[in-house]
């Protein structure tokens, strides 16, 4: 088990509370030692990533904010998966092979890498558009922990809980007494091999893949030619990076079955100790009701809100008014009021700047009125920390710092301080391009036909021909919208 090192951090804010998925319930955090690890999965970078995909970065993100806030130092880490390889809970065909198939590239390990690259890059051109500087995170390629792979592999079958079949090594999940402790997983309630055939020389059926055979692709093992498991990538990245025990594990609730509780069989079959003391998972996103599938059509990036021409950093707005552990539904009408109520929001706090006293010529009133808003003020901070402290309760603080403008007991730094751990960018100047819309018939002959052709491919379903022609377009200096009403297109003014 953990053994816990008191420290110091901001004495004047509440215990941090937060909810762990191992004991179902709300705990006060406190740090194994003078800083906070934190590991949270990572994207798999064969495509670009979608709304959906940017959630879980932006739950980590303000959790790494208010750790900061509440004085403790943070190490994270986020995986980049750059290779393929097939879990029990997969498709037949993983994710990277889809990938390449789509770039029209040869399965080869270099490609692969090329294919994660170019999507992890994109990845990063994201993440400071919603409020998260990828410098304060570590993103290491799992490719680069090959060795570190192998030797946990090993490991485990020295210490009798891997076996080898005719496909490769597994996990001996009979030899793990406390497997499916992470959200009391009902073992018996699962239907194994639901989306793969099952393996007839697994042990059990919960066994799960340490390193996969392939007779033409991999890396050299003492097993063969083959790939790690997905849940050996994230074990032996933490090791390597974080150490043997950490403070926190994050990543979607469709982990907690099986990933993350694979995760936790090898680690702790290899130490005895406790892997992780607090795992945090966030709900999902759908999109109009609907689970968010390319196969359905309905897929939103983040330069789909700049088409429309919202601001990006609304999204995360939008994110935060809802709780981390509830499902939310994107909507274009939902995300264009988080927009609306963002810029509002931002002039608010623009507007605060010098309204306090500078009109007041006397100081006798200056210094009542200064007390009484003080005490405002003061309330309104501790209301802050303590809806932040009750396991990320953003709606509830975003709630707060709108009545505490509304009503004006805030100062600008006061509610600067508030966005520190927010992350909206109250402070950053980016203001919206004015737009003017151009009739189609305005526009010059060329960009009527990349309209027209954009529209047709739109239409077609092929959202790859219609994000090419969007491309042409915005380089010959216009922009377009799509909207309900269909279609417009606009130039900067």
């Amino acid at each position: 088990m953990f053994s816990f090192l008191k420290r110091s951090h901001q004495s004047d804010l509440p215990p941090l509370q937060l909810h762990n998925t191992l004991s179902g319930r709300l705990e006060v955090f406190e740090p194994l030692g003078p800083s906070v690890k934190i590991y949270n999965c990572g994207p798999t970078a064969y495509d670009e990533q979608h709304i959906g995909n940017l959630f879980p970065p932006v739950v980590a993100n303000v959790l790494h904010r208010t750790l900061e806030a509440w004085g403790y130092q943070v190490e994270e880490v986020n995986n980049i998966t750059d290779f393929g390889h097939l879990s029990e809970d997969e498709e037949s065909e993983d994710k990277m092979t889809r990938g390449l198939k789509r770039e029209g590239k040869t399965l080869t390990l270099a490609n692969m890498r090329w294919l994660a690259e170019k999507y992890a890059e994109l990845f990063f051109a994201d993440l400071p558009e919603v409020g998260i500087n990828p410098k304060a995170v570590r993103y290491p390629r799992a490719s680069d922990y090959i060795a570190e792979q192998i030797a946990v592999v090993k490991t485990l079958e020295q210490k009798e809980y891997a076996y080898r079949t005719s496909d490769g090594v597994y996990f001996d999940t009979s030899r793990f007494s406390g497997y499916g402790k992470l959200g009391s997983v009902n073992l018996q309630g699962q239907r194994a091999g639901a989306r793969v055939q099952e393996n007839m020389e697994k042990r059990t059926p919960f066994d799960f893949a340490l390193w996969k055979l392939d007779k033409k692709l991999g890396w050299k093992s003492p097993w063969g030619l083959g790939f790690p498991g997905w849940h050996t990538e994230c074990v032996a990245m933490i090791f390597t990076l974080l150490g043997r025990q950490i403070d926190i594990h994050m990543g979607g609730v469709d982990l907690i079955p099986t990933h993350h509780n694979n995760e936790i069989a090898q680690a702790e079959a290899l130490t005895g100790k406790q892997f992780v003391r607090y795992w945090i998972h966030n709900a999902h996103i759908t999109i109009e009701g609907k689970k968010v599938s390319k196969s359905l059509g309905n897929t939103v990036y983040l330069h789909n809100l700049a088409d429309r021409g919202l601001s990006p950093r609304a999204l995360r707005y939008w994110f935060l008014t809802g709780h981390y552990r509830a499902p939310m539904n994107f909507t274009w009408d939902a995300i264009e009021g988080a927009n609306t109520a963002l810029g509002r929001l931002q002039r608010a706090y623009l507007e605060l700047h010098g309204a306090k006293g500078d009109a007041l010529r006397s100081p006798g009133l200056r210094r009542r009125l200064d007390t009484e808003s003080n005490a405002k003020e003061k309330l309104f901070v501790e209301d802050f920390y303590a809806a932040i402290a009750d396991d990320l309760n953003t709606p509830r603080a975003l709630a707060l710092l709108w009545d505490a403008i509304k009503n004006k007991t805030v100062s600008q730094a006061t509610v600067a301080k508030a966005d520190q751990i927010l992350g909206l960018g109250l402070a950053e100047n980016r203001p919206m391009a004015k737009l003017s819309v151009i009739a189609a018939s305005d526009l010059p002959e060329e960009v009527q036909k990349l309209l027209a052709e954009r529209e047709a491919a739109r239409l077609a379903k092929d959202f790859a021909a219609s994000d090419v022609l969007r491309d042409q377009i915005e380089t010959m200096g216009y922009e377009i919208k799509d909207t309900p009403s269909g279609t417009k297109i606009t130039t900067k003014s």
